[in-house]
């Protein structure tokens, strides 16, 4: 059902089709998210369903008001100024930008994380296409201000985190922030930048999976369970930070290229600076899973070393997402 919600928005011209794809996405994660019976699960998965159900409504507006006034059911001629507004609020309700960004650490502690994974990734897959598809009438200025403050509360809050999931979260509102600022200039810049974050992400998510840490004081024991899969992690972690010269660096320097064409350097300046903030929790991060040894005074256990041989696809992922840019 995941998929096919996905497919019929990805596909669809017509806004009740793109509406009906992302009704049947939500309805498909919910199970996912709460099939743990834990009682953080279950309330993460009322969350997302009350703020996906208000964002589909109001998507489902603002397609009305635009037919209402010009007659055009097509999702690429959303002229109306109202409806655009409601539109970019609804967009940024189901992405979880700024300042609709609440549910989403709070949904994404609660899930499991092979749960969070497909959050953080796929079910940003409709969404971000109806952006893309709409990108040119919208308000840019308004997106700017929500990319900013994205940028600026993704760092910001991450900060003082321990739980892993809430840290990605965060980082994932920061990396929604690059996206926007510059989807009313170049949108390709938008997408290159979406499939990029998929990738390292998916990459530190699996790897999370595979040594089982979610939080920080439990990270700093996993180093024994795989040793090598750890050391990629910290290259991992530093490309999500976009430090030149892994691949997450690509989709910045192009933005912030295209931003300076624009006469946007003020901006380009700020959320560069701004995305120092996720350095710092990147880095702690890697610290934790790397750097660090627990003092030896404690008598805590060493981990078993993991016995299976790491999953292909997380050596594909891990790979691509440090080596594209210097390859």
């Amino acid at each position: 059902s995941l998929i096919l919600g996905t497919s019929i928005t990805i596909s669809s011209n017509h806004w009740i089709m793109a509406w009906a794809g992302l009704e049947i996405n939500t309805l498909a994660i919910l199970p996912l998210i709460a099939q743990s019976h834990h009682p953080r699960a279950i309330e993460a998965a009322t969350k997302y369903f009350l703020t996906q159900a208000a964002a589909s409504t109001l998507m489902l507006f603002s397609s009305m008001t635009n037919a209402w006034y010009t007659g055009q059911w097509d999702i690429a001629q959303l002229t109306h100024p109202t409806s655009c507004l409601i539109l970019t609020s609804a967009i940024a309700m189901k992405l979880g930008l700024v300042p609709f960004h609440f549910w989403f650490p709070e949904v994404l502690q609660g899930s499991p994380l092979t749960t969070g994974l497909l959050l953080s990734t796929i079910m940003k897959f409709p969404p971000m296409t109806l952006f893309y598809m709409t990108s040119h009438s919208l308000n840019p200025t308004l997106l700017t201000c929500m990319a900013v403050s994205s940028a600026a509360l993704g760092g910001w809050m991450g900060l003082n985190q321990t739980q892993i999931r809430k840290i990605l979260a965060f980082s994932s509102i920061a990396h929604l922030g690059w996206m926007t600022i510059i989807i009313a200039y170049n949108p390709k810049l938008t997408l290159l930048n979406f499939y990029l974050y998929i990738l390292m992400t998916t990459a530190t998510f699996l790897t999370l999976n595979t040594i089982k840490a979610t939080k920080l004081s439990t990270l700093m024991t996993t180093w024994t369970k795989a040793p090598s899969l750890n050391a990629m992690l910290l290259l991992t972690l530093l490309s999500l930070a976009g430090l030149p010269p892994l691949t997450g660096f690509i989709p910045k320097w192009l933005i912030i290229q295209e931003l300076t064409k624009q006469n946007m350097a003020p901006m380009a300046t700020m959320i560069s600076l701004l995305s120092l903030l996720g350095l710092f929790f990147y880095l702690r991060l890697a610290y934790c899973a790397t750097i660090t040894l627990p003092p030896h005074t404690t008598n805590h256990m060493k981990q078993w070393h993991i016995n299976k041989p790491t999953n292909t696809s997380i050596a594909i992922l891990t790979t691509v997402s440090t080596l594209l840019l210097p390859i």
